[in-house]
């Protein structure tokens, strides 16, 4: 009767398998990293679109968005409640409105894929291309007639909805800002999908997993020689990256070297406070201590709360003296005042051998700065979060000089943009990338933080060291693999030997451009399968109603 129940489902409630495609999507992404669960959850999408309307394709679309998000990021709520001293009820609501937005990315491309609007641009594009005696109109006209099941044939809709998902998820990484949070290629980092990574980033790894998952809905759905084709294509798409995972991209430049990263473990609610300001200083300074012997050591973001002006006599200046007596570089994060415009930036400062900072370009949204106040007014007002008026960084490039090496610096969730850390290269010979995820508390973010971080390195083919407040700390190697790490809340340190690298993944040379003009040659096909179909409509009339 169970089994029963569950054909039964999945046949006759499209609405709920999207939605719980979404949430299981969720256990694809870190801490839970079943790599597996992101293919077959497209599948599902895929699957709940059938035969739908464009108004059931989007709406189907955004509850598949609500379960991916809901489930995802619903850790936002911690940093507006618990340190944005927003109340819980707004706090929440605030959060699902989010969600409700986020989601509409994924309703689009349901809408997409569905819509007749796409199947009269196919159709008018294939009458382009024909070169046989023109096909009959009832044909053409009974594409897309919306109560023709036919609207949209099984090749048009296998190819845009992998190819419309990932257009919008790459327009979710930049407009407003951008969220480029829970893109599908980030679940695949333990996957031989990871493979393609340095070729055309996560955005190529996204449009593969769903690509993946119209192949596995396909070999489910189709007969004949479609299905082996399905099962021979999806074969291939892994076996392909399983093999691209042995290719060195980069190469060992100059001597290796002993890295640290330190993580003190100060709670948010501590961490602004004025009276807290030596004591989060002595802590850094003991794990410093223990560390050194090490020729680079590594503070989080905002390691220091006082303002850089305010700490370097008393603290920098010995400190820098210490280190290079030491034979060590240390990079810490700290707020930084230009005291001649009164604007204040979110810094990372190297000293030792000499100074060099870098300033914070890619602010987030109502935590660093407050975006329209002049429109948003009094509501501007309810979020209370410390140091929120930060101005952007003004440098070319995010490079950061630190001793004899050149490094690729990121502060905060700037590593979640993938051509932001690319413009590093290829001058840098390592990354660095420095947070505070405590604002989102014993939550998913923090394990999905580091996630995307191990993929800026396996697409550059670059080290990266990433040292945070609460955790995760750690040292990763040019595969995205981690070789030391130290566990949320839980002050202590990590070392391991850092190999500078250099040369450039193709990545780096091709950028998103990849993966953009991949999803537009599905398109493409598309076309052409559309103008096969509507030849084979015109000459058997009969098969119009067959979907």
């Amino acid at each position: 009767m169970s089994v029963r129940l569950i054909v039964n489902t999945w046949r006759q409630a499209p609405n709920l398998i999207a939605f719980l495609s979404g949430a299981l999507m969720v256990l694809s992404f870190a801490p839970f990293a079943w790599f597996f669960m992101a293919p077959l959850a497209f599948a599902g999408l895929l699957h709940s679109l059938r035969n739908a309307t464009p108004r059931e394709g989007f709406w189907r679309g955004w509850l598949f968005g609500i379960g991916l998000f809901g489930g995802g990021v619903w850790w936002i709520r911690i940093s507006l409640n618990e340190f944005g001293n927003i109340d819980t009820w707004l706090a929440w609501l605030l959060t699902a409105v989010f969600i409700a937005v986020l989601a509409l990315y994924s309703g689009v491309s349901g809408w997409l894929a569905r819509s007749p609007v796409v199947s009269d641009q196919v159709v008018k594009l294939a009458r382009r291309f024909r070169t046989a005696r023109p096909a009959a109109p009832i044909a053409a006209n009974a594409l897309t007639t919306p109560t023709d099941n036919c609207q949209l044939t099984t090749a048009n809709f296998f190819l845009i909805l992998p190819a419309s998902y990932l257009l919008l998820e790459w327009v979710r990484g930049w407009l407003f800002t951008g969220f480029p949070w829970l893109n599908l290629g980030y679940s695949q980092l333990d996957s031989p999908l990871a493979g393609y990574a340095p070729i055309g980033g996560v955005y190529l790894v996204s449009l593969l997993v769903a690509l993946s998952g119209s192949l596995i809905w396909g070999g489910l759905h189709w007969r004949g020689w479609r299905r082996w084709l399905a099962a021979a294509s999806l074969a291939a798409l892994w076996l392909g990256g399983s093999a691209l995972q042995t290719v060195q991209w980069t190469q060992p430049s100059g001597a290796p070297f002993t890295a640290a990263v330190v993580q003190a473990n100060i709670p948010q609610a501590l961490k602004w406070t004025p009276e807290a300001s030596v004591q989060i200083a002595q802590a850094y300074l003991e794990l410093t201590r223990e560390q050194f012997g090490a020729a680079l050591i590594l503070w989080p973001e905002t390691a220091l709360t006082d303002f850089l002006h305010d700490v370097r006599e008393p603290l920098l200046t010995p400190l820098a003296a210490r280190a290079r007596e030491e034979g060590a570089e240390i990079v810490l994060g700290l707020p930084v005042l230009n005291l001649k415009t009164g604007q204040y930036y979110n810094g990372l400062l190297s000293i030792g051998s000499h100074e060099a900072l870098y300033a914070k370009r890619h602010l987030v949204p109502f935590g660093e700065f407050i975006p329209l106040r002049f429109v948003l007014g009094t509501l501007a007002e309810l979020f209370d979060v410390p140091m929120s008026d930060f101005s952007a960084g003004t440098s070319a490039r995010p490079l950061l000089q630190v001793g004899k090496w050149q490094a690729g610096a990121s502060i905060c969730y700037e590593d979640a943009f993938p051509h932001e850390v690319a413009a590093a290269l290829p001058e840098a010979q390592f990354l660095i990338n420095v947070s505070n995820d405590a604002w989102f508390g014993d939550s998913l973010a923090p394990h999905q933080h580091l996630q995307i971080a191990r993929f800026r390195a396996l697409e550059t083919g670059r080290m990266l060291l990433r040292a945070t407040n609460t955790g995760i700390s750690a040292i990763i190697d040019e595969r995205g693999r981690i070789l030391t790490s130290v566990p949320t809340f839980r002050r202590g340190s990590a070392s391991a030997v850092v190999q500078p690298r250099s040369g450039a993944t193709p990545f780096i040379g091709w950028g998103n451009g990849l993966a953009l003009g991949l999803s537009l040659l599905l398109w493409g096909i598309a076309v052409l399968l559309e103008r096969h179909d509507m030849r084979k409509h015109a000459s058997q009339p009969e098969e119009r109603n067959r979907c």
